[in-house]
């Protein structure tokens, strides 16, 4: 149970900083897709009196649907807005040694850019129909982008 005080909430919007890699977990079979996101920050330098942009590098990990779909729809570079929690995780390297990182693991990621970047993807993917049991929020988006071209004004 959550503690009512306490929140555990990411919110990024940033580029793609490689394609997902997608690998199935060997007894259960789930996916887990692995995959890096860069966001930009504007800051003033007062040495050179002239604005500079930080990158910040953030390592996700997505589950299951999730990590399918960002397999088969997200590729470098491409704008997402995403939406997860920070999980740490500690394991022993080979020479024994205590390691640990810190990710974000995704629950909702939305594509953004324009409209022909996000449809934009091999010939054998757009014969295929959207997969079904997507999340509910990519499939509301998706629709929204169809619907941009029936504005009844």
């Amino acid at each position: 149970m959550r503690d009512i005080n306490s929140l555990n909430k990411v919110i990024l919007i940033g580029r793609l900083g490689q394609n997902p890699e997608l690998r199935y977990l060997p007894q259960s079979e789930r996916a887990v897709a692995k995959f890096t996101l860069a966001t930009n920050e504007r800051y003033f330098n007062p040495s050179t009196n002239e604005s500079d942009i930080r990158a910040e590098w953030h390592r996700i990990v997505t589950w299951g649907k999730l990590a399918e779909f960002c397999e088969k729809y997200l590729n470098q570079g491409k704008q997402i807005y995403l939406e997860g929690k920070l999980r740490t995780r500690t394991w022993q390297d080979r020479e024994g040694n205590k390691r640990s990182t810190t990710e974000i693991e995704a629950q909702n990621i939305i594509l953004l850019g324009k409209r022909e970047e996000i449809s934009e993807k091999p010939l054998e993917e757009e014969s295929e129909p959207a997969p079904q049991d997507s999340p509910e929020e990519e499939a509301s988006s998706e629709k929204e982008w169809e619907d941009e071209d029936e504005v009844p004004f």
